[in-house]
């Protein structure tokens, strides 16, 4: 198994945090928002403790169980960059050379 770099290591926390904060905030219960994210309670801990053992699918979950995904998802829209700015109105390649 891969080592993981420690800006991952770093942003798990940080993003575990944060999902613990806005459930604390909502004064949600884990139980609760596992419940509402179909998830088990264990898989929000590991969320929450920034593991990195959760899928993507189920941090999403838990987003959309806190009102949160649609500023999540839209958090990484390359187009609200410098970089996705001044390159929108470029026609993006079907595929980059190297990818499988």
């Amino acid at each position: 198994m891969a080592v993981t770099p420690i800006a991952v290591g770093r942003g798990l926390r940080e993003l575990g945090l944060h999902v613990s904060t806005w459930r604390k905030l909502q004064r949600l219960t884990t139980t609760q928002v596992a419940e509402r994210a179909g998830i088990s309670r264990d898989t929000l801990r590991s969320i929450e403790h920034g593991t990195g053992t959760a899928s993507t699918e189920n941090l999403l979950r838990v987003m959309r169980a806190l009102g949160v995904l649609d500023a999540f998802v839209a958090s990484v829209d390359p187009y609200t960059t410098d970089v996705g700015k001044l390159r929108a109105d470029e026609v993006l390649p079907e595929r980059v050379r190297g990818d499988r």
